[in-house]
């Protein structure tokens, strides 16, 4: 999807622009009807085969399990079921580890020490759930002004959480840079124990500006990883940090050690280097979060976007008031009709920008009818998250 096919609005969202893209697919800032920011994350046209759509079902179902912490990036709702499938999650100001090290460069002991600890909360309240984040790298910790956040859990993020892998043999997903050697061979049953790994992977990245493995083409580096007579490249690492890094990147899965215990290697090493956690975590988001910096400021609608919000408003209480019996029946003998729901229930849940005479986009005409399988679904998805008693999630 390129900058000329901005869309215009993803589901109930209304797209202001582009804030990334991705292997599997590109992530825009969106705002709801009440004006919230949201980064809404739609997988690319050429990748939403079954297989896909079946992973990001998962990631949408399963998100909203996750609890307990400010570390993860908080699911909102999804459609699975869209001509091009969408997730939104909560929009998290700051930058990603890997712009603060290429701007501000390399972190020093404590401050990786801080990054470490924290990120493995962030992990464990995953895997509280029961799910593996899979794509762990320094695009995807956030640095701003609540510490670190863990964002993008992945189009094939949830494994095994309740009806086995949702990824085929021998295809890989994640960032094979940062992907233990389980990962990179395309195993099924990928454990907790290959964050453990990615996580390693982001602290020596922080502390070096590197990671384990590198090459011209990533068959190169994935050779390098599933090679266990090549050990990762650790040059430039603190001697304090070797002994935690070195194990969470150890080959085999069952030789990583814990969160628990990366958690506590971090803050006893925070302890020695004379400090503590909560000062290392202070000292953190000072150095990491400049204030005059755009990105540290959580968007807020301008004066269009108003306008357009109050459009959205009104097309989607005109879409939740159209009468049901206006779809046309069922053919008797069962097949679908270019015309019938079947067809509708697969319609795209995103719009491309058209410009009006004023040159702003033109928002779409309300489409009347029953609501496609997709909302839904998405319907559905948000009914569950809202009942669900036990999620409390922490404030920033």
């Amino acid at each position: 999807m390129s900058g000329a096919s901005l869309p215009s609005r993803i589901g109930p969202y209304l797209v202001e622009r582009r804030l990334g893209a991705g292997g599997m697919g590109e992530v825009y800032l969106a705002y709801s009807v009440a004006g919230e920011p949201v980064a809404v994350k739609v997988i690319r046209p050429d990748r939403t085969d079954p297989h896909t759509r079946a992973r990001f079902e998962r990631e949408a179902t399963m998100a909203r399990t996750i609890s307990g912490t400010g570390r993860v990036a908080r699911f909102i709702e999804a459609d699975p079921f869209a001509e091009q499938p969408w997730l939104a999650m909560d929009y998290v100001p700051g930058r990603p580890l890997s712009d603060v090290v290429k701007d501000q460069g390399l972190l020093s002991t404590p401050l990786v020490a801080s990054l470490g600890a924290l990120l493995a909360e962030g992990l464990a309240a995953v895997h509280a759930a029961g799910l593996v984040h899979r794509d762990l790298k320094a695009q995807n910790v956030i640095l701003g002004d609540f510490g670190p956040v863990i964002i993008d859990f992945g189009l094939g993020a949830f494994v095994g959480a309740s009806k086995g892998s949702l990824t085929q043999a021998g295809v890989v997903i994640g960032t094979v840079r940062c992907m233990p050697p389980e990962q990179a061979l395309g195993e099924l049953e990928v454990t907790q124990a290959a964050d453990v790994y990615g996580l390693g992977a982001v602290l020596l990245y922080a502390a070096t500006g590197h990671y384990p493995y590198d090459g011209a083409r990533w068959e190169a580096v994935a050779a390098q990883v599933v090679n266990a007579e090549i050990g990762p490249d650790l040059s430039g690492l603190p001697a304090e940090l070797t002994p935690v890094v070195s194990a969470m990147l150890a080959h085999k899965a069952e030789d990583r050690p814990s969160l628990e215990e990366v958690t506590r290697q971090c803050a006893d090493l925070m302890r020695l280097l004379g400090t503590s956690p909560a000062r290392a975590r202070r000292a953190l988001i000072q150095e990491t979060t400049p204030r005059d910096h755009p990105t540290m400021v959580l968007p807020q609608p301008d004066t269009p976007m108003l306008d357009r919000l109050d459009s959205l408003e009104r097309q989607l209480r005109e879409e939740s008031a159209a009468p049901a019996d206006s779809v046309p029946a069922l053919p008797s003998d069962g097949e679908s009709s270019p015309d019938t729901p079947a067809q509708s229930d697969v319609e795209s849940s995103l719009v491309s920008v058209q410009e009006s005479p004023s040159g702003r986009p033109a928002e779409p005409a309300p489409k009347k009818g029953r609501p496609p399988a997709s909302r839904r679904v998405a319907d559905e998805l948000r009914k569950r998250y809202a009942m669900g008693p036990a999620l409390a999630w922490s404030k920033r």
